[in-house]
């Protein structure tokens, strides 16, 4: 029993060092409410719902330090706990039942473990499913100790499990096609790292549940998912993050089923025109991500754009050779109307394509340009004239100067925010005569790499922010109250406001 509580505590992580008595009357604790209530514990008084409501606005380790205060603070602190994060060490497995009618209540569930430690196993993995009834969401990470009988066993006893997460484990698809067979309430499916995928030929199909959003990432053999992907018929969102194999050809087959698909991301994905040209088919796309796509060009970017006029996102990260320029941009402008963010890396825009774009485009409201050659003064000077929607600009690594910086004066009238980084030209003293003709705009500049005078320097970095209406002469003083005593003050006010209406009932 003393192994298994300690083991409890260690898990947790709970501090049990007690608050000093004179900290809590001093700071305003049940005794310092003053008067007739002097010597009393008004927090008593407190109805439990206004006590959880109090540990909900903690932090976890605060909580853990208020469940130690009394057996009533403990109790109500379990019951009201939703989300709980555990180590999940080997040791743990004999605590488990003891913690988990403690936390009767919780909803999602972390168990994250050492990779030089041993794990949970199955036994205690099927002990946690059984205890946890409402359970919606649960993250694995690094749990070694889990197979794929374990995970079978888990999702024929869990409760409506919703959101599942696993990285660093050891099983593979047969595990995942047990849960999707068993969960029918599972929407949402993360997986990275499974090294069960290394040596498996099996499937991965779609069972009884509705997928509605999977992530991919740093997975081998990835492809085995493939019927799960098509056969999500309501499949909103698609996440891929260097995994491997011929995805041109699995896309190809694929995105016929793919009707419902609303965003797509794809990092090093192994991908070229052929690829880009299936996703395409996915007509209602309005949220595309492309990261380092090394083989895609103009003829790739054209066919997205062509096939998803409802684009409102698109990032395209071009990497150091990228073959994707005005052309597609073009395409992009006079085809996606609607597009409200655009994110562009290593491509060299000219003003043949922005100029089309801010013309187009007339809901473009959030833009970056990073690391192009061709983005320069008369460029950003299009941007001003034209973009009236625009909020939201970033600029990095773009040979642009001061005189450009000047054209943002009476420019984007609708702009609010605006960060300029690796830009060597732009000197604070242009940052200053920008704010000083549009006070409410913020700006961030990253002269790390330029002189700066000392005048100039301290007119960028001092201004206040005028949205937030807060100078530092009227700016609140932060409390020296520690949280323990916060949380007393409040219950002991909540109590004293419960008396005084019971109180007045009576009489």
């Amino acid at each position: 029993m003393g192994q298994a509580s300690s083991a409890a505590a260690c898990a947790l992580g709970a501090d049990h060092e007690h608050e000093e008595q004179e900290e809590d009357e001093g700071e305003g604790g049940a005794g310092g409410v003053g008067g007739r209530f002097s010597g009393l514990d008004l927090t008593a008084f407190a109805p439990d719902e206004c006590l959880a409501a109090v540990f909900q606005k903690l932090e976890p380790a605060d909580r853990r330090r208020c469940s130690l205060v009394s057996k009533r603070w403990r109790r109500v602190e379990g019951q009201a706990r939703q989300r709980l994060s555990l180590q999940a060490w080997l040791e743990i497995g004999p605590a488990l039942p003891a913690l988990l009618e403690r936390f009767q209540h919780v909803t999602k569930l972390t168990l994250k473990c050492d990779r030089k430690r041993g794990s949970i196993d199955d036994d205690a993995l099927c002990v946690i499913g059984q205890r946890c009834q409402q359970l919606q969401k649960l993250k694995l990470k690094a749990c070694k100790g889990l197979t794929d009988s374990g995970i079978d066993r888990f999702a024929q006893v869990c409760g409506p499990l919703q959101k599942f997460s696993c990285a660093s484990c050891q099983f593979g698809p047969p595990g995942l096609n047990s849960l999707l067979q068993h969960c029918a309430n599972l929407e949402d499916l993360t997986v990275k790292r499974l090294r069960g995928f290394v040596e498996s030929s099996e499937f991965v199909r779609p069972g009884t549940c509705s997928i509605r959003r999977l992530c991919l990432k740093d997975l081998p053999n990835a492809q085995l998912l493939g019927p799960l992907i098509a056969g999500s018929k309501n499949l909103h969102t698609l996440m891929l993050s260097r995994v491997s194999g011929n995805w041109d050809r699995l896309f190809e087959a694929i995105t016929v089923h793919m009707t419902s698909l609303i965003e797509l991301h794809m990092e090093k994905v192994a991908l070229t025109d052929q690829g880009l040209q299936a996703v395409a088919r996915c007509t209602n796309l309005q949220v595309l991500y492309v990261v380092k796509p090394a083989e895609c060009t103009n003829k790739g970017l054209s066919s997205i754009a062509n096939g998803c006029p409802d684009l409102r996102k698109l990032h395209v990260d071009g990497w150091k050779n990228s073959r994707v320029g005005d052309e597609g941009l073009a395409t992009v402008a006079r085809k996606c109307k609607d597009l409200q963010e655009l994110v562009i890396i290593g491509l060299n825009a000219t003003m043949s394509s922005l100029s089309l774009l801010a013309s187009n485009c007339l809901s473009l409201e959030r833009l970056a340009i990073c690391t192009s050659d061709t983005f320069g003064d008369s460029e950003l000077s299009c941007i001003a004239d034209k973009c009236l929607a625009l909020k939201k600009l970033c600029i990095k690594g773009c040979p642009i100067s001061d005189r450009g910086m000047e054209a943002l004066v009476g420019g984007c009238p609708s702009l609010v925010k605006i960060k300029v980084k690796k830009c060597r030209a732009v000197t604070p003293a242009s940052i200053a005569s920008l704010l000083s003709n549009r006070v409410s705009l913020v700006v961030t500049l990253d002269t790390s790499a330029i002189p700066v005078a000392p005048e100039a320097q301290c007119a960028v970095q001092v201004r206040p922010v005028q949205d937030n209406n807060i100078t530092q002469e009227n700016a609140p003083a932060p409390s020296t109250r520690s949280p323990l005593a916060r949380a007393r003050f409040a219950m002991a006010v909540v109590a004293c406001t419960f008396m005084r209406w019971s109180a007045s009932n009576g009489s």
